[in-house]
């Protein structure tokens, strides 16, 4: 299934109407070629061209439609027309002089072994020619010489005056097109295509995921007996048949969603994850948007991202065509030498919105001026971290919370972002925005899933995003009397540097009795400093919390611990949020 949306999505991609976004065809990868050797007609060199521009702190190098590169093994094998220094011009950079000549004749051996069709031409002819008479003080006087071998830097050729490199020359891709497969190629069904085809027995490696090897990595492997079929073995590929042709699709397609500046892409923990849909769609680029974390010159890019998809659900848009096309969400990991499968999600856009909607309504709690609505995913993954820091988030969080976002509404967010949201409230004596907001989707998605299995118990009532008086949880209940009696001790002492969150909030939240029986006494001096009309409200108030608490638990389990968290954050809000039909009241109970 995977591959075949991906050999769908290639052949999509190659016929598209912008020429700059057109994937390469069957023979041809995309490679970022550092140097280019200019040379003329003759094969004089003209100079050494440096292709990189700086990015950042790094230089990136341009990219170019090359012939499809060769697995490096132990042995010399050489690209067709680029490859590194030490290949091109025959020059020692590690102190291997003799495999270095050997690896520069292969070079020039698969150039010379070129149908005749392909000899004939000019840029060929020229190359050729250049290996005949190579100026080497010409060449080590370029600019880029000494980088160039200092890092034995991949290079090919260029015609002078041209914009094409030689081995994108018409000739040359023809004669890659005819070129039949090896003698010893077997034939079998594709499992993508159906056709009998010759198999591809190494499939091209995947970069651009996050955590695996740089020289690129599998999907589709097989390097010991015990994964091969009877009479497979030594044929890797043999064991799940794909066709040359469909190899070459799905890896270049998926190679393009993964590239450096891709705009289908997010990283989500160690989850490398891309999109992209059946037929093309602005939806395409907009969707990681909302999910990744903008960009610091752009920080509203997700926030008009969710605009985007809420108004076209809320418009109709989506109830057409545009809603029935079939998106794909899938998440890469690292596997040692191989990629494996964290997630994938296929479904129509109009049900793709839906979900992401009801993320965000799961989200939904009342939020300070400066707090964003739709948080990212990023920021919700740091909240949760230790010290907030991306390096302490824990690595297969993101790839499950998305994996439960795109599986629908009844399907609970991992149980490790509700430990992890409980864990540093409890940790740091500090329920923020990004934590409650957290706390209360989890909470919400159980509540949820458990309503729809059978149970003699009656459902529990979903939280609210603001402060619900009619919640009878004993554990939510204790967060609002642990914020009330909180908001009683700054009102009674204003100008405390500590209250009493810094010292029991951990305590008040998981082994309550242990703690609310001093409280609750050390309340009555606090009430005593405030004036007789303050006093009598937070007398109403805690009556109202307590009057479906029965008794103080020795111990609240996690999901109790997020209910306290809650409560705690909703009474919080409540008090600092201006009531429509009440007039301010001042610490000294008087209105402001």
């Amino acid at each position: 299934m995977i591959l075949q949306a991906l050999d769908s999505y290639y052949h999509r991609k190659c016929d598209d109407a912008d020429p700059a976004q057109r994937l390469p065809t069957f023979g041809l990868e995309q490679k970022e070629i550092p140097f280019l050797l200019e040379i003329t007609q003759e094969g004089k060199l003209v100079q050494l061209v440096d292709t990189r521009i700086q990015n950042g702190k790094k230089k990136i190098a341009q990219s170019f439609r090359v012939p499809q590169g060769e697995k490096k093994t132990a042995g010399v094998i050489a690209n067709l027309l680029w490859d590194t220094l030490e290949y091109v011009l025959g020059v020692d950079t590690k102190g291997k002089p003799d495999r270095v000549k050997e690896q520069h004749a292969q070079f020039v051996a698969r150039i010379q072994a070129l149908p005749a069709s392909a000899q004939d031409d000019i840029g060929l002819q020229a190359v050729l020619q250049f290996f005949d008479r190579v100026d080497w003080a010409v060449l080590e006087a370029q600019a880029a010489w000494a980088q160039a071998l200092e890092a034995n830097a991949v290079m090919s050729f260029r015609l002078h005056g041209d914009v094409d490199l030689i081995c994108q020359r018409p000739a040359i891709i023809k004669a890659l097109r005819n070129a039949a497969a090896p003698t010893d190629t077997k034939r079998a069904m594709c499992l993508v295509s159906g056709e009998d085809a010759p198999v591809q027995r190494l499939h091209a490696a995947i970069k651009g995921v996050w955590g695996a090897q740089t020289a690129g990595a599998n999907i589709v492997s097989f390097n010991a007996r015990a994964f091969e079929s009877y009479g497979k073995t030594e044929r890797q590929g043999e064991n799940a048949p794909v066709s040359q042709a469909v190899a070459f699709a799905y890896t270049t397609a998926l190679n393009h969603l993964l590239r450096r500046d891709s705009t289908q892409r997010i990283q989500v923990g160690d989850a490398s994850t891309v999109f992209w849909a059946e037929k093309e769609s602005a939806f395409e680029t907009t969707i990681p948007n909302i999910f990744g974390e903008p960009p610091k010159d752009d920080p509203d890019q997700g926030t008009r991202a969710v605009h985007a998809l809420l108004s076209a659900m809320h418009t109709g848009k989506l109830g057409g065509d545009e809603g029935a096309n079939r998106f794909h969400v899938l998440g890469l990991a690292p596997n040692a030498a191989r990629i494996s499968i964290r997630f994938y999600h296929c479904l129509p856009l109009a049900e793709l919105g839906e979900r992401i909607s009801q993320h965000f309504t799961d989200l939904e709690i009342v939020r300070g001026q400066h707090d964003p609505q739709y948080p990212s995913l990023f920021r919700l993954l740091a909240a949760v971290a230790v010290q907030n820091k991306a390096d302490n988030i824990p690595p297969n969080l993101g790839g499950a919370i998305v994996d439960a976002i795109f599986a629908g509404a009844d399907v609970p967010y991992p149980s490790l972002w509700l430990n992890a949201a409980v864990g540093r409230c409890r940790a740091e004596q500090h329920v923020g925005y990004l934590r409650a907001a957290a706390i209360k989707a989890c909470l919400n998605r159980q509540i949820r899933r458990s309503s729809v299995t059978p149970s003699n118990l009656p459902p529990e009532k979903e939280f609210l995003p603001m402060l619900d008086l009619t919640n009878p949880s004993p554990a939510y209940r204790m967060g609002r009397l642990f914020a009330t009696l909180e908001k009683i001790q700054e009102e009674a002492s204003p100008g405390l540097n500590a209250t009493i969150r810094d010292r029991y909030y951990g305590a008040a939240s998981s082994t309550p009795v242990a703690v609310f029986t001093t409280l609750l006494r050390l309340k009555n001096s606090h009430l005593k400093k405030l004036s007789v009309g303050r006093g009598v409200g937070f007398e109403k108030l805690l009556g109202e919390i307590l009057s479906t608490v029965a008794d103080f638990p020795k111990h609240l389990p996690l999901q109790d611990q997020g209910r306290f968290a809650l409560g705690y954050y909703h009474q919080r809000q409540d008090f600092f949020t201006k009531k429509p039909d009440q007039s301010p009241i001042t610490p000294e109970g008087n209105p402001s």
